[in-house]
């Protein structure tokens, strides 16, 4: 067998709650500057292996992507926003080391706007999203909060946002 199992037919995100979304990413600016993006770069794969050794940490998933041959992103899932921000503020982890070292050339004016930087957060309240996955392994948000049949969560887009779990 390779790769993930299909969930055969129609399913949906088994999603319990709110659903915390950061979509964070990379663009190179001049392809040149390699020793200035690719630190960037590598910095990513290094925090989702610590984020991997820490589930306690709160990232559920993560899918990487790329928009084009210059910019490179992420979609995280988390348990929380607190999660998510303690891990980007905890002195001993990686994302701190590495802000503090992006700072300071910034501060020297080293970065000369060869890398971008971007990150977006939303905090998605419970039925104000809906998945729909045909003959798919887990993906997304599946993946990161569980996979369940179409018919648990309804037939209908309109059914799926409706959905409230148990109080």
């Amino acid at each position: 067998m390779f790769g993930k199992p299909v969930a055969a037919g129609r399913t949906t995100a088994g999603v319990e709650g709110d659903v915390v979304v950061l979509l964070i990413g990379m663009r190179i600016n001049h392809f040149w500057a390699v020793h200035h993006w690719v630190p960037v770069f590598l910095a990513m794969p290094r925090m989702l292996r610590e984020l991997g050794r820490a589930p306690e940490r709160g990232l559920l998933g993560h899918v990487l992507l790329t928009a084009s041959p210059r910019t490179y992103y992420v979609v995280q899932y988390w348990e929380s926003k607190e999660k998510l921000y303690a891990y980007a503020t905890s002195p001993d982890m990686f994302h701190r080391k590495a802000w503090a070292i992006l700072n300071r050339k910034e501060k020297t004016g080293k970065l000369r706007q060869h890398v971008g930087l971007w990150h977006e957060t939303y905090v998605v309240p419970e039925g104000s999203y809906e998945a729909i996955y045909a003959d798919m392994p887990a993906f997304g948000l599946a993946a990161a909060h569980g996979q369940v049949p179409l018919e648990r969560r309804g037939r209908y887009a309109k059914d799926r946002f409706a959905y409230r779990s148990a109080p």
